[in-house]
């Protein structure tokens, strides 16, 4: 699988990591009132949300070999980096109309992260 995905990140890997996260970036600028109602707890939306963040980010840095370190240490790398990125998100909504930072938001977020990171453990052992 991973050989798979090595061969064609680009279509495979990086334009779906980096699609999903433009469009995470719109919806998290967007003010409250233009969100649309999906009828989900809050926290399930962000845990979902960064739980594919984190599956796409995490094959990124496994298939990537320009940062052998990072590649390395694929899976607690994910963990910080979005964890970092989950920060500025939140303090980032600070600015928007009707949004708010949310020490829970955050929570959720690295919930999410860390499952994402679970789930491609997961399947790269099963498959590997």
């Amino acid at each position: 699988m991973l050989n798979f995905l090595e061969k064609h990140k680009k279509v495979a890997v990086y334009l779906p990591l980096i699609s999903f996260w433009l469009v995470l970036l719109v919806a998290t600028s967007l003010p409250s009132k233009d969100i649309p109602n999906i009828k989900l707890n809050d926290k399930i939306e962000h845990l979902f949300a960064y739980f594919i963040l984190g599956f796409l980010f995490n094959l990124a840095l496994l298939v990537q070999n320009k940062f052998k370190f990072l590649k390395e240490k694929a899976f607690s790398s994910t963990i910080v980096l979005l964890g970092i990125y989950a920060v500025i998100d939140e303090l980032h909504q600070l600015f928007i109309p009707g949004r708010e930072c949310s020490f829970f938001d955050w929570s959720a977020d690295i919930i999410g992260i860390v499952f994402g990171v679970l789930v491609v453990y997961l399947l790269l052992k099963k498959f590997n």
